[in-house]
């Protein structure tokens, strides 16, 4: 049987959303559930480079004033005294009075790249600025505790396409957008019909066989996100839906202990005021939403959320009322399980740049080490190559 170009393109368009390696290239019969109390990881990326100056702000800093004179946030949420968050995440303020929120400021790592894709690499495959991977931590992650796994479903990404982040040498995680839409997918005729299909040509097999992976995994995922539906109201944005589908999932008895969503785009070369508070009023819905959700069913002690993006921006603004790409930039962790809460470190010192960017102090590798040591108890040596401590803050 020969197979059509167009053929071959739908055949490989569904197999991406397994995205998976040799070892799981078989029917799979799925009965693998958490464990009581398992930890499970969220992790949302800000891409495109959120501005953390205009995140969390150094409210008594004459420097932050003076070089941002069009665009300080000059209304922030009070913290401390000397620190506030922007008033478009009152949520975010509610999460740190109640100990429900950790900021690790100043994260970044040395020779640091301002380009959205280098940047982005080095943040999801935790290279250092001269090294190329890949494979991304979380991957890795899964090729050290997934040696065992019967299917590839202990990480999840909310997307079309898997982010290089959950790219191992060995496994990959899933990615799909909509659950009902890769299930119905995987279900129409042409699909199913190939399912045992065998052909001589190895490309051509390798994606009959991931076909045949990706239509048990796409039913399972389904049914999954059906069996505990939440009644708790989201926003009706795409991160609104995103995390819907995800606190579905949590609820459920999946595998999954890691869920990717990303967010953007924080891009604000122009306009970065209006452009970034309407991100973070979605994000602050949404998070809210989420949270809530995961208190009232008991869960928020087992769940971390985890903020990134892959850099931050320059100190002073520029002369369209935005900020041009820069350096270090701070984290967000969420958990009813955390260990220190509040302001984990000092604000970023504005008195001490490089060329006008911030110089970080956190390296954001500890805290990979940290989640996969502390939270999902592996072997971070292992996945990292990191042997420089951790910290303590869950």
């Amino acid at each position: 049987m020969l197979i059509k170009r167009r053929e071959f393109l739908k055949i490989s368009s569904l197999a991406t959303a397994s995205l998976l390696m040799p070892g799981f290239l078989k029917a799979l019969t799925i009965d693998e559930a958490l464990e009581p109390e398992q930890k499970v990881l969220v992790v949302l990326q800000f891409t495109g480079g959120n501005d953390g100056l205009n995140t969390i702000i150094p409210v008594r800093n004459d420097i932050y004033f003076r070089e941002r004179a069009g665009i300080a946030v000059r209304n922030a949420l009070s913290l401390d005294d000397e620190t506030g968050i922007n008033p478009a995440l009152p949520y975010f303020k509610e999460l740190y009075d109640n100990g429900e929120l950790s900021v690790l400021n100043n994260v970044g790592y040395p020779d640091p790249d301002k380009s959205h894709f280098r940047s982005m690499d080095i943040w999801q495959s935790a290279s250092r600025s001269d090294e190329y991977l890949d494979s991304g931590w979380l991957g890795r992650f899964l090729d050290e505790e997934c040696y065992r796994c019967e299917h590839p479903t202990q990480a999840l990404e909310v997307d079309d396409m898997l982010s290089l982040a959950l790219k191992g040498e060995h496994n990959k995680a899933f990615a799909f957008k909509d659950p009902k839409r890769l299930y119905q997918t995987s279900q129409e005729k042409y699909f199913t019909s190939l399912y045992d299909h065998h052909h001589e040509d190895e490309t051509v097999s390798y994606l009959y066989q991931t076909l045949g992976s990706t239509i048990n995994n796409a039913g399972y995922i389904f049914e999954k996100s059906k069996a505990q539906k939440t009644g708790q109201a989201y926003p009706d944005s795409q991160l609104g839906k995103d995390f819907r589908t995800v606190a579905s999932l949590i609820r459920s008895d999946i595998n999954t202990r890691v869920y990717y969503l990303s967010v953007g785009s924080f891009d604000t070369h122009v306009n970065q005021n209006e452009r970034q508070q309407k991100l973070f009023r979605d994000i602050n819905d949404t998070i809210k939403a989420f949270t809530e959700d995961m208190k009232n069913n008991g869960l928020f002690d087992n769940i971390l959320l985890m903020t990134f993006s892959e850099f931050g921006r320059r100190v002073a603004q520029n002369a369209s009322n935005g900020t041009d790409h820069g350096t270090a930039n701070q984290m967000f962790f969420i958990s009813g399980g955390l260990k220190k809460k509040g302001l984990l470190n000092p604000l970023p010192d504005l008195t001490r740049l490089n060329e006008g960017d911030l110089v970080y102090t956190e390296d954001f590798r500890k805290v990979y080490a940290t989640v996969l040591k502390k939270w999902l108890k592996a072997d971070a040596s292992k996945v990292l190559g990191w042997k420089n401590g951790v910290y303590d803050f869950i």
